[in-house]
């Protein structure tokens, strides 16, 4: 009897035993837990403070800010030569404000365009540079990298394949028609670009904008190029290279109220692009430039003659579409320069002429009129 009880309370013993045992394992798991996740909630909320913790997550992408270097890359003569084949004629595109461009193709397959004019290796070029590359915009023909080696200063940007549109409008080997709402689009593209370069603080001034510095990509996407370089210019101009900044063009494209480092100047220079695409000729060949009366007799004897617009569109527009166009056209060369609209509203004003043109060439179901209104209408509406 007393054998037995003594087995059944051995075993209840056991039995307490081991449930101590496991309330002890359990109490430590939990302990452990515990501590872990206060451990890591401390790390959490310490990290952004640690700067070892900053600096590994930057490298694993984990920053809030932009992940886009903006040190310009540098690059190596020797890679831009093999790029150019040497700088081949064969691969000269053209020239501008910055010196001679040339077609490459970098190791990568990447297809560029690099400037290049005489000049030493100055520290200004590179901050200039870096300063320019953060200016990144769908109408902006976005900056690579530079290079200063052998006596040259070379500018690498993307390259465009559809040229500049002045080649396009009245180039000697153009087979392009632009359609009206194409050369819409094309100033809406232009009129963007500009307006995003007017909004970095301090605002970037072209300085130096014309048709020819109006870029097309593979689908007419304008992109607005050479931004800053007049500015680049300005502080590093030790040598002088083949240049467009004396030519027939580029004066007729400056403001004569003012001197080319405002916002007013560039907006001028985008209303003197407005009247190339409207009319079709080279900004010289338009003699009304100058006051607002010279302007407007200018425009109203052309109406009157039925030439003021480019042949080529007619058929293609509706006469309200080409009356708002040559509207916005002489308020952006008008005079004074307060009178002149922001880039910013020259953007809505393209956009809603666009829209209406499109709305109303769908509802007629064609393209439109060649008709326009006389001048001396025009300029009371």
């Amino acid at each position: 009897m007393i054998s037995r009880m003594e087995s059944s309370v051995a075993a209840v013993a056991g039995g307490v035993g081991g449930a101590l045992v496991l309330l002890g394992v359990i109490l430590l798991v939990c302990f452990c837990m515990f501590h872990y996740k206060r451990y890591s909630n401390r790390n959490s909320d310490t990290a952004s403070s640690d700067p070892s913790a900053v600096v590994e997550q930057k490298r694993e992408g984990g920053s809030s800010g932009s992940s886009q270097s903006t040190t310009p890359r540098l690059f190596r003569m020797k890679e831009l030569e093999h790029a150019t084949r040497h700088f081949d004629e064969a691969n000269l595109i053209g020239y501008g404000s910055f010196g001679l461009v040339f077609k490459g193709l970098l190791y990568d397959g990447t297809i560029v365009a690099i400037k290049r004019r005489s000049g030493s290796p100055r520290p200004e070029f590179s901050d200039e540079v870096a300063h320019l590359q953060i200016v990144q915009h769908r109408n902006v023909v976005n900056v690579l990298g530079y290079c200063q080696e052998n006596g040259y200063q070379m500018l690498v940007f993307e390259y465009l394949p559809n040229g500049s549109v002045c080649s396009h409008l009245y180039g000697r080997d153009s087979t392009t028609k632009l359609e009206f709402k194409q050369r819409l689009s094309i100033a809406t593209g232009a009129a963007k670009g500009l307006c995003h370069l007017h909004a970095q603080r301090p605002p970037v001034i072209h300085g130096n904008f014309n048709t020819a510095n109006v870029l097309v990509d593979e689908n007419f996407i304008a992109k607005v190029a050479d931004a800053g370089v007049a500015r680049l210019l300005e502080k590093i101009d030790d040598d002088a290279g083949p240049s467009e900044s004396s030519s027939s063009r580029a004066t007729v494209f400056r403001d004569p109220e003012v001197d080319r480092n405002g916002e007013g100047s560039d907006v001028y220079s985008f209303g003197v692009f407005l009247w190339e695409l409207i009319t079709g000729r080279e900004a010289s060949h338009i003699d009304g430039f100058g006051s607002n009366e010279s302007m407007f007799h200018w425009v109203e004897v052309h109406l009157n003659e039925d030439d003021l617009v480019d042949d080529r569109l007619k058929g293609s527009f509706t006469a309200e579409g080409m009356e708002d166009f040559i509207r916005l056209a002489l308020r952006c060369t008008g005079f004074p320069r307060k009178d002149r609209p922001a880039m910013e509203a020259a953007v809505a004003e393209l956009e809603r002429i666009l829209d209406k043109e499109i709305m109303r060439t769908t509802v007629m179901g064609g393209e439109g009129t060649a008709t326009v209104t006389l001048g001396s209408q025009l300029f009371t509406k």
